[in-house]
């Protein structure tokens, strides 16, 4: 028999109201009770207040919840990530389902968890959320359907998912690179935790870094690089705060004002990459001439820009994203979609400066 309110009660020796409280009302109860009931709530696997039952509909909810670990004002600055809500949204319409973004402070896990555990809706899709996050446990305790939109396993649940080969992916654009001559190669990433701000990174294990994504195209860019005598090490791997323009050229510039130079970046993400080339401009550099520049995901500001990039179907993804979550195939085979990645080279990138690879 599966915990109840009442259970939790009965164990703590509390009111069904107190155990409610402790997930709708935390300000009725002093801190240590409600601790002390959410801890007895997780021993005997009880998930909380189904939120469905607070609803004016009964059954479906009629809205996905979309949990992402940035301000919603950063997310619809991301054109990627505009693209892929687009594509879930159609999904949805189709479907007769909505949107409920639900962006989740990467500082306070306890109460991102309680933003998924309250959350009034039919399943989740997850987007881009670190490995360590609490959200995940509090998703995995709802037991709703969920889609990811990474490619990686779950343990404790089989997950819909759809992504594409990060790995694979990165690795073409270090090798376009390398072709090149490049040897001198500042990687740009979004990977630290809270309060983590040096922008020199050391990764001695790519297990530890906590994005899923950025953790696959650090391996795929390593990889590609050790396969011409460049081995981990030796690459200027910089942080980036935030997904951003504006942080691309911050971290962009803390490679660039270092001796030996970098000769090429490659940049996780467009808004990195021309975030770079803003950098290159300020200091009078030429792209794909004196230091060669790569993104990725081919957003259309990288085409007006001449941007070298990795292009992945962003608008797609969110489509089959809520296609697997709204329509499950029956088919465990089909629950986890791959899809395709293409190298475009542009004019940002071009052979490595003579006497300077």
């Amino acid at each position: 028999m599966s915990a109840t309110l009442q259970t939790v009660a009965d164990a703590v020796g509390v009111s069904r109201s107190s155990v409610s409280n402790a997930y709708s009302r935390p300000d009725q109860l002093s801190p240590e009770l409600r601790q002390r009931i959410l801890d007895a709530a997780k021993r005997l696997g009880y998930a909380g207040p189904n939120p469905t039952a607070r609803s004016l509909r009964r059954g479906r909810t009629g809205a996905v919840g979309v949990l992402v670990t940035a301000t919603l004002s950063s997310a619809f600055a991301d054109p990627y990530a505009v693209r892929f809500l687009r594509g879930l949204a159609e999904s949805g319409e189709r479907h007769g389902i909505g949107l409920l973004l639900l962006p989740l402070p990467l500082d306070d896990d306890e109460a991102a968890a309680d933003l998924v555990r309250n959350a009034v809706v039919d399943g989740f899709c997850v987007y881009c959320v670190p490995d360590w996050h609490g959200s995940l446990d509090a998703i995995r305790t709802r037991g709703l359907p969920v889609v990811s939109a990474e490619l990686r396993h779950d343990g404790d649940h089989d997950t819909l998912c759809v992504g594409i080969d990060e790995a694979a992916a990165s690795r073409s654009a270090a090798r376009h690179v390398a072709l090149l001559g490049h040897r001198r190669v500042a990687l740009l990433a979004t990977w630290s935790r809270p309060n983590q701000v040096d922008r020199r990174m050391t990764v001695p294990d790519l297990a530890a870094v906590p994005y899923y994504v950025t953790r696959e195209r650090l391996r795929g860019y390593y990889e590609a690089l050790s396969e011409v005598g460049v081995d981990a090490p030796d690459v200027t791997t910089v942080n980036a705060t935030e997904n951003s323009r504006a942080e691309g050229a911050a971290a962009a510039g803390y490679a660039l004002d270092r001796a030996p130079r970098p000769t090429a970046i490659l940049a996780m993400s467009d808004l990195l990459a021309l975030g770079a080339l803003d950098a290159l401009a300020a200091r009078g550099l030429r792209a794909g001439t004196d230091v060669s520049v790569v993104g990725f995901d081919d957003i259309p500001e990288a085409a007006d820009a001449q941007l070298s990039t990795v292009r992945q179907p962003s608008i797609e993804k969110g489509r089959i994203a809520g296609g697997l979550l709204l329509d499950p195939p029956a088919d465990p085979h089909g629950r986890r979609i791959v899809l395709p990645t293409e190298l475009v080279v542009r004019a940002s990138t071009g052979p490595a400066p003579a006497g300077r690879t």
